[in-house]
């Protein structure tokens, strides 16, 4: 047994303890005989069987002992892809390569993408077991193949081309043929010209069908059989040529046949490459609707930029705008970069992104975001984002990467379809042979005609179309209403949830807190407690804080600078603010150092009950005052909870605030469970307690805070709102901050999950089904045998209907549509790095 040696570099480790640690995990791999790690060079050593082999289980080993393997991605084209069968073998061919921890292959968009070790293998070496499969390896920065648009036009207009070709010459074949079945114009053509003339000028127009407008089949047909691994391509291939020389033999030598069984058929030739071109070319066309929503986004990307250069402007290719530059926006014209204005007052049309249909008002520091349309005004921004660094080259990003990704339902599918075409070729020779031992005369031709529409009913091209073109246009369509998916496997659990567990403060709640009441201890003044508390608030960035800061500034207060600011994580912050010491938390925070707040907890409760946020204040030890705040809920809220209880899902609420004030949000809202008082870290804990009760759980939050939430669960779903849509830990990216995005994702999810079963339905039924009567089983009772024209026909009839079902999606319409638009001054305000100091 060979041994093969894996080399990588590890993240994160920091002693000899991580060392230990991670060698102890890998050495626990299955087939793994040795592993050694360094951390001066932060890599590893792996030595493991090679029949054994696998990387993936390596990599989960490390992540498991809590560090990053390090790894790199390329992506690329592959050409000649058409049925699953093909996937299949270009991913495991991908796969077997020394250094490939996983590769993923989809049909639909042709492009292959490879997690790799790029010490061990490289993409030339990718590229060369592509061709050695039979396929066309592309690589995407060469110029003309970034844009997938120009290459399924290209594709479809050369089907196009060679569909016309063969519908030239088939057509008048087909009349001929069809003709000589009539009884008086088989006659009247009888006495214009000999059957055997008739015969031949099917021959003359079969030919150029045969071998000029069908000689893509030869071309990937026989790639695949020199590689042993028969496809489509190879099945039409066999079909087509076997009717076509069966036929020629037939003509030039009709003594060599058993009497009856020198049949022509030309016309079957024809028709087979003809309709499977057509059935080709309505997939082209319709794989192109199914990238829309790409495209669209694409053509949202300006081609050029107006910036200042050496003191003058110049209309410069926006590729070559840099990050610092200088850019003019005249009137009507598209942002062409993310930036910042420093010059000129506008309304920008951010509807592409956020969905608002109302302009935004920007003038001086607002940020303005690439492909969005500006209105009236001037602008001049200084670039912020350019290239792959805009938000919308982020959003592309996203949708394409979600749409090459495979739910574990494609990947079986992928593994069947990669044995399912030497089977029907088994099939078919088994069909031949019973009909010549069996078969009734003339058994050679009925032999014939089974065999061959075996070969071309059962084509897998509708199993490998399945799930991408259904995955392509659902998250597509998500994209269009604001909903991102950063996973295509995100779709397939998101079907699944019963549970969605929401974060409160920023998510159910508006984010912008504002301060309704200020109650002081006898011996301080309201007036020196806000100001004080506001000076230590001023450094926090919690909405909370900002209340407080707000609130003071609309007094006039002059607030004064804070230092030695500290915060308690989920407990509260303190300062020292004119040489006194300001505390101002949760009453856990008071008792932890050793307060009495008890001579306004009574009314502290009361607030809470009345959904505010209580908080105290301590200066120099001493109680001060109570103040609360009140974060009303988003106005979608409770119309969320309740569609989401109409799909029959429960919905928790997690948060650091008190009970109280946690309870009279979700009594308001209608929520199930409510769990309080929980600390930011600790919220992951709460949703693998309640996986741990066999729940699937989405939780919903802001990606700040909640990243640990967002990865623990089965769907982190981030609410985002413009320019922060690329949160990384959330599988699902609510464009818009409005939690109607929720339900809308959940039922797409649903939707697309529906459409991929009725596509396998359709795709595994009709072909099984349909071999049976392709092979002539009920011949011998109801006198059954189809044409292997018309098995051609019934094949690319079950991939235009997958296709078409998919792009019904399409059509999807929002469950719960979003709130009415609220002006930008009222957006909710976004939590930064102070958050982690509130219990809320």
């Amino acid at each position: 047994m060979s041994d093969k040696t894996l080399e990588f570099g590890i993240d994160g480790m920091m002693c000899g303890a991580c060392v230990a640690r991670v060698e102890k995990k890998l050495r626990k791999v299955e087939g793994v005989h040795d592993a050694s790690v360094n951390l001066a060079t932060e890599r590893a050593r792996v030595t493991l069987d090679d029949s054994a082999a696998d990387v993936s289980a390596v990599f989960a080993a490390v992540e498991g002992a809590g560090y990053t393997p390090v790894a790199e991605e390329t992506e690329f084209r592959v050409d000649g892809m058409t049925c699953g069968a093909c996937v299949s073998r270009v991913e495991k061919k991908l796969s077997r390569l020394d250094g490939v921890i996983e590769a993923t292959v989809n049909l639909t968009t042709e492009r292959a993408r490879v997690r790799y070790l790029p010490a061990q293998v490289d993409r030339d070496a990718m590229f060369a077991v592509v061709e050695k499969a039979g396929y066309t390896p592309v690589s995407l920065d060469a110029p003309g193949n970034q844009d997938t648009v120009g290459d399924e036009d290209s594709d479809a207009a050369q089907l196009k081309r060679s569909l016309r070709l063969a519908a030239l010459f088939t057509i008048p074949l087909f009349v001929i043929a069809m003709a000589h079945m009539v009884p008086g114009v088989a006659s009247a053509m009888n006495a214009v010209a000999p059957p055997i003339a008739w015969t031949i000028l099917e021959l003359v127009l079969a030919t150029p069908v045969q071998f000029y407008a069908g000689w893509r089949f030869y071309q990937l047909g026989w790639g695949e059989l020199k590689h042993a691994a028969p496809g489509m391509n190879s099945l039409v291939m066999i079909g087509s040529n076997a009717a076509y020389f069966y036929s020629l033999v037939a003509l030039i030598a009709p003594a060599i046949f058993p009497a009856g069984s020198a049949h022509t058929y030309f016309d079957a030739a024809g028709m087979i490459v003809t309709l499977i071109l057509l059935g080709r070319y309505l997939e082209a066309l319709a794989r192109g609707r199914t990238s829309q929503a790409v495209q669209g986004l694409m053509k949202l990307q300006s081609k050029t930029a107006r910036v200042q250069r050496d003191g003058e402007w110049r209309e410069i290719d926006v590729g070559d705008v840099a990050r610092g530059d200088r850019v003019a926006i005249r009137p009507g014209e598209r942002v062409p970069v993310d930036g910042t204005v420093v010059d000129g007052e506008s309304y920008v049309d951010e509807s592409m992104i956020s969905g608002e249909p109302v302009p935004v008002a920007k003038q001086c520091d607002a940020e303005v975001i690439g492909g969005t349309v500006n209105g009236d005004g001037v602008l001049e921004i200084e670039a912020t984002g350019v290239g792959g660094d805009t938000v919308l080259a982020g959003i592309i990003r996203m949708v394409e990467e979600a749409q090459g990704e495979k739910p574990a339902i494609q990947a079986v599918a992928d593994r069947i379809a990669g044995v399912f075409v030497p089977i029907v070729m088994a099939v078919s020779a088994v069909t031949f042979v019973g009909w010549l031992i069996f078969g009734p005369s003339p058994a050679l031709a009925l032999a014939f005609v089974s065999a061959v529409s075996v070969l071309l009913i059962a084509c897998p091209c509708a199993m490998g179309l399945a799930t991408p073109t259904a995955i392509m246009v659902g998250t597509g369509r998500g994209a269009s209403m604001g909903v991102l998916f950063r996973r295509g496997t995100a779709l397939e659990q998101l079907a699944r949830v019963d549970t969605v567990v929401l974060d409160k403060t920023g998510t159910l709640t508006e984010g912008a807190p504002s301060l309704t009441e200020l109650e002081t201890m006898a011996g301080f003044e309201r007036d020196d407690v806000l100001r004080m508390a506001a000076a230590v608030e001023a450094v926090s960035e919690h909405p909370i804080g900002r209340a407080i800061v707000k609130a003071a500034e609309a007094d006039g207060a002059n607030v004064p600078e804070a230092r030695d600011f500290a915060t308690h994580t989920g407990q509260g912050v303190e300062a020292v603010v004119d040489d006194r010491t300001v505390q101002i938390g949760a009453a856990r925070f008071m008792e932890n150092l050793g307060i009495d707040h008890a001579p306004l907890a009574d009314r502290a409760k009361a607030l809470a009950e009345a959904a505010r946020t209580p908080l105290y204040v301590a200066i120099d030890g001493q109680l001060a005052a109570l103040l609360a705040v009140a974060d009303p809920a988003r106005p979608e809220a409770a119309d969320m909870v309740a569609a989401l209880h109409e799909r029959g899902v429960e919905v928790a609420m997690l948060t650091g605030d008190n009970e109280a004030t946690a309870r009279a949000i979700a009594t308001e809202l209608g929520i199930d469970r409510v769990v309080a008082g929980v600390m930011p870290q600790a919220k992951a804990d709460e949703i693998k307690r309640l996986q741990g009760d066999d729940r699937i759980v989405a939780f919903v939050g802001d990606g700040i805070n909640d990243a640990p939430a967002l990865t623990q669960a089965e769907v982190g779903i981030a609410v985002g709102s413009g320019t922060d849509i690329a949160i990384e830990a959330g599988d699902v990216v609510l464009m818009r901050a409005d939690l109607s995005g929720v339900v809308n994702a959940l039922a797409l999810a649903a939707r697309t999950m529906r459409t991929i079963r009725i596509n396998f339905g359709w795709a595994y039924g009709y072909n099984v089904l349909l071999i049976p009567l392709a092979a002539g089983v009920f011949y011998p009772l109801t006198g059954w045998l189809l044409n292997p024209a018309i098995a051609a026909a019934a094949m690319s009839v079950s991939s235009i209907f997958v296709l078409t079902n998919s792009l019904r999606l399409r059509r999807f319409t929002a469950v719960l549509a979003p709130v009415a638009t609220r002006s930008d001054s009222t957006e909710p305000a976004r939590s930064g790095p102070g958050d982690v100091s509130r219990a809320a």
